[in-house]
């Protein structure tokens, strides 16, 4: 599965890729999650992680084969065109890079903007949050034209920073756990645990925009098992002993401190500058997200216009850097807009959903593609059992999907409707246009 005129240097190896999957998977989030599922479910909330685990486990296998005999850019949207065609790709390019990327780093955007003002509040003015965005998407957009290399640099950098608060709050958190914490008096109801269980799936999403910059990784059917497996797998730890920590350190008191329950255990341990010091990790920690966003989802336009559907331009590599610059600039313009003009809260909505479908939709493709000689033929890795895992997968997905509220539902298929649309009058353009070309 190879496209040998896209022109992007292979650069990023076993360690780029775990380091993308951390930095993507673990945003804003984790900040506050811990509260949300202890105050829902107490101390079972652990075995909640655990089931979360099996489903995106599931999920995670199914894209490392399907992703392991890939060598192009472009992620979920390749996986699907190729097994589903053009309309299918276009669908799901449209969920992601919209509906899950720019809407989703936009808000992210926003709760950088929000923590700074807490030691600043001056960038609680619109006019000094729009220049803050400016420069954050500026130096971000800036790197990652200069290179996969470099971005990926970056990102190891911006990781390990964001991560050190997290790892002493593990490290330093235990002495301060009481067991009487971790003890459940009853078992929550199915309900409960299912809503609980929907919100946290969302926490360990974000591992596949990895694969957009499958073109430019070294060694795919070596590099992507072991580098998303490693990094899912560290996600998952840090996760765990964040739940245990602050599900141990706050107990019964956890609904004073909901809105920042890592703080308020940082604040225990060191004091009052713990809490600030979680001030600023959580605003490196959505910065790091959005990087790699950066990073790989304008993979994604550039795939897509390599295909023929959307403008040619966004498929244009810089001559120098060998890096799709004008997919960057653009991605990184739409979240600019959505990040200032606060419409981007109405539409959030869409993420969820979107992210659903696009699993989906990679699982479906990945089934059909199995019945395809060529696909079979490449070596890469292969799930064990056959249909078991992707069934599971899907079951689960299924499962969230209906889970989903009304709003989030209708503004989906609206979405859906008017993309479609959008597909048949861009097709007709440029198919009118090439024929007129050819003529």
């Amino acid at each position: 599965m190879t496209h040998s005129s896209e022109g992007l240097n292979r650069v990023i190896g076993v360690s780029g890729v775990a380091f993308t999957v951390i930095n993507l998977t673990i945003g804003a989030g984790i900040f506050v999650l811990p509260a949300t599922v202890s105050l829902q479910l107490g101390a079972f909330g652990i075995f909640c992680y655990l089931f979360c685990t099996l489903m995106m486990t599931a999920i995670v296998l199914c894209y490392v084969e399907i992703g392991s005999r890939f060598t192009v850019s472009g992620g979920s949207y390749t996986y699907v065109e190729t097994a589903f065609g053009k309309l299918a790709g276009f669908i799901i390019n449209w969920l992601y890079f919209f509906g899950w990327g720019v809407l989703g780093s936009a808000a992210v955007l926003n709760i950088i903007a929000d923590s700074i003002s807490v030691l600043f509040p001056a960038f609680t003015f619109p006019v000094y949050r729009g220049l803050l965005f400016l420069g954050f998407l500026g130096i971000m957009m800036y790197v990652n034209i200069r290179g996969a290399k470099d971005s990926v640099l970056f990102l190891k950098f911006i990781t390990i920073i964001k991560l050190l608060p997290l790892i002493a709050i593990i490290i330093f958190g235990f002495s301060h756990i009481n067991g009487q914490n971790l003890h459940w008096q009853h078992l929550p109801s199915m309900k409960t645990f299912g809503n609980t269980a929907l919100i946290l799936f969302f926490a360990f999403a974000g591992f596949e925009t990895s694969l957009n910059v499958s073109g430019e990784i070294k060694n795919p059917a070596r590099t992507i098992p072991r580098g998303i497996l490693l990094g899912g797998a560290s996600v998952l730890v840090i996760y765990l002993f964040l739940q245990i920590i602050v599900q141990g350190v706050l107990g019964p008191n956890m609904a004073e401190f909901k809105d920042a329950p890592l703080a308020a255990v940082a604040n225990s341990i060191i004091g009052p500058i713990g809490a600030t010091i979680l001030v600023i990790a959580t605003a490196i920690s959505c910065f790091g997200n959005i990087s790699c966003d950066i990073l790989s989802t304008p993979r994604l336009l550039f795939a897509g216009a390599n295909d023929g559907l959307f403008p040619k331009y966004l498929s244009k590599v810089h001559p120098k850097f060998k890096t799709p610059y004008s997919a960057i600039i653009t991605y990184g313009t739409l979240i600019f807009i959505f990040s200032i003009s606060g419409g981007f809260k109405q539409l959030a909505v869409l993420a969820s959903a979107s992210v659903l479908l696009i699993y989906l939709g990679v699982l479906l493709a990945m089934i059909k593609m199995r019945t395809r000689k060529a696909f079979a033929s490449i070596k890469g890795f292969t799930v064990p059992g056959g249909l078991i895992v992707p069934v599971i997968g899907i079951l689960s997905i299924i499962w969230l999907l209906s889970s989903l509220s009304k709003p989030e539902i209708l503004s989906t298929i609206i979405f859906i409707g008017i993309v479609c649309i959008l597909y048949f009058i861009m097709q007709k353009f440029f198919v009118s246009k090439k024929n007129t070309n050819d003529e």
